[in-house]
């Protein structure tokens, strides 16, 4: 059991690594990303119905050019993932680097970036499945809501604007490959309960899906209260995720986590997924789930395995 001094250090962290993200929004301002290669261009405010309006960056790789077809990569937390400048921890995930070197080197197809902002306060709100929500008992739900969420929880009409504002956006502007092998969707934290969320909502849609530290606790304990509090939603994402997984014969999924500090929290619920993509019939070629030893919570995490990481997700199936 963790002394009152762990358990502050774990309290001062869970509360930078989930709270101090959702103040990104507020701090990065109307600046555009800078970029080494490739460009950015961005949908400004867009609105979602029920929704708080947000920033979208778009990243074209260099060379883009409506004459061919891109894939389309859709990312959470859009101002952590291309310059460092625009969030609190100085760090991001360089994820135009990796595509580059990616595509360069023959291991995927082009692809282009979609980054969606998170919104600030109500990001909890927007990550939170409600369909795990619903599989939890009552003062579970409650409590999450009124806590976590601002008193609702908005994430199917977050999926909705993905799905049917952004994305025909996204299709009518760019030369994408519009169909779910060619549309994959991939967060960190929180961002990895959204993404894998999306892929069973809307199987259609999406073909791929990856959550990097996926927050199966759904939220930050309270100072010094106990983890197995938080047991009730990684069992109600389990229940939901045995019953709307899509065909792996047509999906991939990717999940991981750290083991330092806050990653360590997600070590049951981790071990759980494995047995239930398993049942669920996902060989090693359809789902990937791994431990990276020494890392934690942080952007510069990501950024160090996100390369492998789509890799699996957008190499050509064969």
């Amino acid at each position: 059991m963790m002394n009152w001094k762990q358990r502050g250090r774990l309290g001062l962290l869970l509360w930078s690594a989930l709270v101090m993200p959702v103040l990104a929004a507020d701090a990065a301002g109307p600046a555009l990303p800078a970029v080494d290669v490739g460009r950015i261009e961005r949908l400004a405010d867009l609105p979602g119905r029920g929704l708080a309006p947000r920033h979208v960056d778009v990243w074209l790789p260099e060379g883009y050019t409506p004459t061919r077809r891109y894939h389309v990569l859709y990312m959470h937390d859009g101002q952590n993932l291309f310059d460092g400048r625009l969030n609190w921890t100085q760090k991001a995930w360089d994820v135009h680097r990796a595509v580059t070197r990616l595509v360069r080197a023959g291991r995927i197809p082009d692809t282009l970036i979609v980054g969606i902002w998170n919104s600030g306060e109500t990001r909890f709100a927007d990550y939170e499945p409600q369909g795990f929500l619903a599989l939890a008992d009552e003062a579970t739900r409650r409590e999450y809501t009124e806590e976590a969420s601002l008193g609702r929880v908005r994430s199917d009409d977050y999926l909705r604007f993905i799905v049917e504002e952004l994305k025909p956006v996204i299709d009518r502007r760019y030369a994408t490959v519009p169909g779910p092998e060619g549309t994959a969707i991939v967060g960190s934290s929180m961002g990895g309960l959204i993404s894998l969320y999306a892929l069973c909502e809307y199987p259609q849609v999406f073909g791929a899906a990856a959550g990097l530290s996926t927050h199966w606790v759904g939220k930050p304990p309270a100072w010094g209260r106990e983890r197995t509090r938080n047991a009730a939603l990684p069992l109600a994402a389990m229940n939901y995720l045995m019953r709307r997984l899509p065909d792996p014969a047509t999906h991939r999924v990717y999940t991981d986590r750290g083991d330092d500090w806050l990653d360590s929290l997600y070590e049951p619920a981790h071990r759980m997924v494995e047995e239930v993509l398993r049942d669920r019939g996902y060989g090693p070629a359809q789902a990937q789930l791994a431990v990276v030893h020494g890392t934690g919570h942080s952007e510069a995490d990501w950024a160090a395995r996100i390369e492998g990481v789509l890799a699996f997700l957008l190499s050509p199936r064969r």
